[in-house]
């Protein structure tokens, strides 16, 4: 077994490209070990030392340090994490635990505007955002401004705060005349 890593604008992140399919639907963000038992992938990850998040997409795994490791230092022992999951035959995700994430629900009068938000958000964000080895779900909508949710590579990302006013704003703005602000919520 052969995996790619690939640099992201988080340098805390990277991308790791097993080859294979890591999530067959959705995402599964882990910011911290606290909940990584639903993944034996990401329990075995958070094992070396150094590693503060896991994420997972379709066809990666991403990977945030501690600011106090150098990736000399973690790289391989993830890599031989990842290699290892991948050959024991275990799932990425345990039982129940293999339920997409994506964007929250939305109740309430701008039924048609959030969905909108969320049309654009799945066909020109996400895709891009996943090729920097993260995710943006959409969070909620309240008179103009919209909450989204920046997980993996994007989570701690300098750049992330650029993104989402230079990019993400600007392109609901131009199509979506009732967006006036997007802000950034952790969950």
């Amino acid at each position: 077994m052969f995996i790619q890593t690939e640099s992201t604008p988080n340098p805390a992140t990277l991308k790791f490209l097993p080859g294979q399919t890591v999530l067959e639907m959705g995402t599964a963000d882990f910011p911290t070990a606290t909940g990584s038992d639903a993944s034996p992938l990401a329990a075995r990850i958070f094992a070396v030392k150094g590693v503060s998040g896991v994420f997972f997409g379709n066809d990666f795994v991403t990977v945030t340090k501690a600011d106090d490791i150098e990736w000399d230092h973690v790289k391989p022992a993830i890599l031989g994490a990842i290699m290892e999951h991948f050959q024991s035959g275990q799932p990425v995700m345990a039982g129940e635990a293999a339920a997409p994430s994506g964007h929250a629900e939305h109740d309430g009068p701008d039924g048609e505007i959030v969905g909108q938000i969320k049309e654009l958000l799945d066909t020109r964000v996400r895709p891009a955002v996943a090729q920097d080895g993260g995710d943006i779900t959409f969070h909620g909508f309240d008179r103009g401004v919209v909450y989204l949710h920046m997980q993996g590579a994007c989570a701690g990302c300098p750049s992330s705060t650029l993104t989402l006013k230079m990019g993400i704003e600007n392109l609901l703005r131009h199509y979506i005349p009732e967006v006036t602000e997007v802000r950034p919520v952790a969950v």
